[in-house]
């Protein structure tokens, strides 16, 4: 491994294999003290019962086990929602949008121990490697750090498992491991074993929160969302933080088999992978905000947020949120959502979650206009004057002979009106003779 001189190092650790073998692994390879750091995102009691005792018990000096729950839902996962990101039209970034405050978490108790590096259990071939390190070097450029996938030789879990056994470092993992996963508040994500042919249908044993679709029940639930400027604020008429809203909400929204995707992404690094993701309680509130947005913006609003929530997606999932460009985007998003408050109505009905109901004192939706009935607000004949300007360029186009057609054919280089493009010239070119058509709605130069 390279030249690697730490005292002192914090390491992101979740009490599972890889990081139960890391702490050894630093203390005998780097010859350091190793203090471990658990971020509590939500992942569950069963995944952190116990977990400062097996930290001490693979070598640790130290574990800080922190609660990032509220913080994880109010201050990552509400903004990027505000913003629309979702990654490839379909990831709403659960494990991107976590990465970031573990990071930050982790590098705030290096400060507070004096450690002069940090270490994560993140493979050479995975994003996580970037979303950790790229927030190192946004928030503490100064320390070292370790990657032990990338310097260990160490390939497999049978490895891994005897590195431990040879130590007596007791793990409670085992090699009928299938998936790999990595789960928080917002959702649990799937990966290896049968999803990693893209031919093969999900596996019914992978999925963990949600019942399928098929089994769900046969009558469907409706959820009462309250929003407040792009955050939901309340479920069914109780006023919750976030954390506990969106923990509900999962509970309600999995029994219908809400929230299931299968997923062949793009990873930052250039692979191609496939994950299965569960998200029950964020596809109903993303799908309710999306609701309720369709009555509080209007379109040039709506289509701006909709090119920055692409951006958006493509920073967070490239581990990119301590930038400036996703700040300013996180400041423009926060304006647009300013006048997002109202309420919503979303069913769900086997693995389907739909806006059915949405009400907002600042909507934009007026139906006194919209009606097909009688109206006494609107003159439709005032639409023959903007259908005229709004097809001006069409309009001359085609009265120079220059008319596109809905098939294949292309506009041809000899069409009347266009002249013939036979290379470089070097002489002057004439242009083309050939006489106008003339037509009452565009008269001697004046456009109507």
């Amino acid at each position: 491994m390279g030249a690697v001189h730490a005292k002192k190092v914090v390491l992101a650790y979740s009490g599972g294999l890889d990081t139960s073998a890391i702490v050894p692994w630093l203390v005998e390879n780097v010859g350091c003290e190793v203090i471990a750091f658990v971020a509590d995102v939500g992942q569950g009691e069963d995944e952190l019962a116990g977990v400062e005792e097996k930290a001490r018990n693979s070598g640790a000096s130290e574990c800080h086990v922190v609660d990032l729950r509220q913080e994880f839902i109010e201050e990552y996962v509400f903004p990027t929602m505000i913003t629309g990101a979702v990654y490839e039209g379909k990831y709403l970034l659960g494990t991107s949008m976590a990465r970031p405050i573990i990071a930050k978490k982790q590098v705030e108790v290096a400060r507070k121990v004096g450690a002069d590096a940090v270490s994560h259990g993140c493979t050479g071939k995975g994003n996580d490697q970037v979303r950790f390190e790229a927030t190192f070097a946004a928030l503490a450029p100064d320390l070292q750090v370790i990657a032990p996938w990338r310097e260990w030789d160490l390939r497999s879990r049978e490895q891994l498992l005897a590195y431990l056994a040879e130590r007596n470092v007791p793990c409670s993992s085992s090699l009928t491991k299938i998936y790999s996963r990595d789960r928080n508040l917002w959702h649990i994500s799937h990966e290896g074993g049968l999803i990693e042919n893209p031919w093969n249908a999900p596996p019914e044993d992978a999925w963990m929160l949600t019942v399928s679709p098929q089994d769900a029940p046969d009558e469907p639930a409706d959820v009462h969302l309250t929003f407040q400027c792009g955050r939901p604020i309340a479920l069914n008429g109780t006023k919750l933080p976030g954390h506990e809203l969106v923990a509900r909400l999962n509970v309600i929204a999995a029994r219908h088999g809400v929230g299931r995707i299968d997923l062949v992404e793009n990873r930052c690094v250039g692979m191609k992978s496939r994950g299965l993701y569960e998200t029950p309680g964020g596809t109903v509130i993303v799908e309710g905000l999306r609701g309720l947005e369709q009555l509080t913006l209007d379109r040039e609003s709506l289509h701006f947020r909709q090119e920055l929530g692409l951006k958006f997606a493509r920073l967070v999932y490239d581990g990119r949120w301590f930038t400036s460009v996703r700040e300013s985007i996180s400041h423009c998003c926060e304006k647009i959502a300013e006048r997002t408050t109202g309420e919503v109505v979303v069913r769900l009905y086997k693995g389907t979650a739909t806006t059915i109901q949405r009400k907002s004192p600042f909507s934009l939706y007026s139906e006194d206009f919209a009606t097909f009935g009688v109206d006494e607000v609107y003159n439709q004949k005032h639409a023959e004057g903007f259908i005229r300007l709004f097809t001006l360029p069409e309009r001359i186009a085609a009265l120079n002979g220059m008319q596109l057609t809905s098939g294949k054919k292309a506009l041809s280089p000899e069409a009347p009106g266009v002249a013939p493009f036979i290379g470089p010239r070097t002489g002057p070119v004439s242009e083309p003779e050939f006489e106008p058509v003339r037509d009452p709605i565009i008269k001697e130069g004046h456009a109507v």
